[in-house]
């Protein structure tokens, strides 16, 4: 066994399956870059059979990406795993993960397969991958609820066909910490040929155990993946938290005994990128990255840890990535420290056209914000990105007058795929009565199922308004994010970037838990 812990993440294949966190090629390769700089060891960039959209953002990333391992996910069959292969071409180092089910609620209901159908498509599936790839992934689906005889007759033969990783998910987070370590640990035990893969497990949080689940799937189970997403990112309840583990491992290296290669200081701007990238915010008590991390109310504990910083922490913020918060830019700074700026955040722009574009948008933002700090800029870019897209619908101006007593009044102008419209419409509020009008002139039928403000930098009135808007319509759910310091304005642009989302009709299929 290795002493390393291998960190895969999968914040752009499973995480990206949560309602309204879908994202575009550009943004999941911006993600991807940040990842790299995380040093994760595999990224799985998304399941390349699902879309054609999924396909290219897999091909870009897999050939951007030289330091760590890209991943596609795969069903198991021909098909799959070909566009699979075909989307890690080029690729420094390229695995191809494949699953099927193996519990009898799946098989039966889902599948409508029988054990020895299930079999040999895993074992077929494993031979087939292994002429494209030697780095292949085997995951049996449901895997903790399958029934343990028959899953390890499914192992030891999928390891005999050459697959290199065994993964053991926790699909719908039923398992609690000491039964699944002890599951795992069981099935190394009772498959011949074990030795000859890595361990590793895939744990969700519907029962708000995850973490716990796969840390004892390392300490009792033996298994060195770990296979999780940036803040926890995912459906239902989400997967487990990749910087609750990592800062688990790494502060209790005594208990685990274990090496991890994240640079832990990229910690918090990874979380940042995603969360302003698909409009889920972090609650502020979120462990690791949550705005209280570190922060200390209590007077007690403010004298402790101003005496001794160890009496009430047991990590250093600036090891994760926190900092107080940097004036990078304001608007005397020039085109040159803009762009050096951007690599230092590792932003990269395709072309100078699109930092030129962007160097337009600071310029706009430092005459009214005094102070640009690093989260600006990232939501700045990321605004930029979606307008880079040509997206169909634009805002261009608003207008809107608020007054006690008087029924809130607005007046949007927007572009609707080279047409602009002007709408006029009452509300209860500003915000309200800006996405009426939008909406008078849209009728797109969607229903608003969310809709959350976020101060992107904290401390000042003068911060921008960083906005998600989520929208239901036909069976698809969308977010919207947008950014402005007025967040009137915000809102407006979140609304549009979700109506957007709602008209590009881009396809997200659901696979493995």
């Amino acid at each position: 066994m290795t002493d390393k812990l291998i960190i895969f993440d999968t914040t752009l294949r499973d995480g990206e399956q949560s309602p309204g966190a879908s994202m575009t090629r550009d943004e999941k390769l911006r993600i991807a870059r940040q990842l790299e700089r995380l040093k994760v060891d595999v990224i799985e960039a998304g399941f390349a059979a699902s879309s054609n959209g999924d396909f290219e953002a897999v091909r870009a990333i897999a050939q951007a990406i030289k330091d760590s391992t890209v991943c596609s996910l795969a069903r198991a069959n021909d098909r799959d795993i070909g566009r699979a292969a075909e989307a890690l071409k080029g690729a420094a180092r390229s695995r191809i993960h494949t699953f099927i089910a193996t519990s009898e609620l799946h098989m039966e209901k889902k599948l409508r397969m029988t054990r020895e159908q299930v079999l040999e498509q895993a074992k077929l599936s494993v031979r087939f991958a292994r002429q494209h790839c030697d780095d292949i992934e085997f995951s049996p689906e449901d895997g903790y609820r399958s029934d343990p005889d028959f899953l390890c007759r499914v192992l030891e033969a999928v390891i005999a066909e050459g697959a290199t990783t065994i993964n053991i998910p926790d699909t719908v987070g039923y398992a609690v910490p000491e039964l699944y370590g002890e599951f795992i640990r069981t099935l190394r035990e009772r498959i011949p040929n074990s030795g000859r893969a890595i361990w590793s497990v895939h744990c969700h949080n519907d029962l708000g155990m995850a973490v716990a689940n796969s840390l004892a799937g390392v300490k009792i189970g033996g298994a060195r993946q770990v296979e999780c997403t940036i803040n926890g990112l995912g459906e239902r309840a989400g997967n487990c938290s990749l910087e609750e583990i990592v800062m688990a491992v790494r502060t209790r290296r005594d208990y685990f005994g274990l090496d991890i290669g994240i640079d832990t200081t990229q910690i918090v701007p990874a979380s940042r990128m995603v969360s302003q990238t698909t409009g889920f915010v972090v609650q502020p008590n979120k462990a690791v990255v949550g705005a209280n991390a570190f922060a200390h109310a209590s007077g007690i504990h403010q004298d402790g840890v101003l005496k001794a910083r160890d009496t009430y922490e047991i990590m250093r913020a600036e090891d994760v990535g926190w900092a107080a918060n940097k004036i990078v830019l304001g608007k005397l700074s020039g085109r040159n420290a803009f762009k050096q700026r951007l690599q230092d955040l590792g932003i990269e722009m395709e072309s100078e056209a699109e930092v030129n574009a962007a160097f337009m948008r600071f310029k706009d933002l430092a005459d009214r914000k005094a102070e640009i700090f690093d989260e600006d800029i990232i939501a700045l870019v990321s605004d930029e990105s979606v307008t880079a897209e040509q997206e169909h619908y634009r805002l261009l101006s608003l207008a809107q007058r608020s007054e006690t007593g008087e029924r809130p009044h607005a007046r949007v102008a927007f572009a609707a795929g080279g047409v602009e419209l002007h709408a006029d419409s009452d509300g209860n509020g500003p915000v309200d009565a800006s996405l009426k009008a939008i909406e008078s002139k849209v009728n797109s039928g969607a229903e608003m199922v969310l809709y959350s403000v976020n101060a992107i930098t904290s401390g000042s009135t003068e911060s921008q308004g960083e906005v998600t808007v989520r929208l239901q319509h036909g069976g698809r759910v969308v977010n919207g994010v947008g950014a402005d310091p007025d967040i009137v304005v915000a809102s407006a642009k979140a609304y549009l970037s979700a109506l957007n989302k709602l008209h590009s009709k881009a396809e997200r299929v659901a696979a493995q838990g």
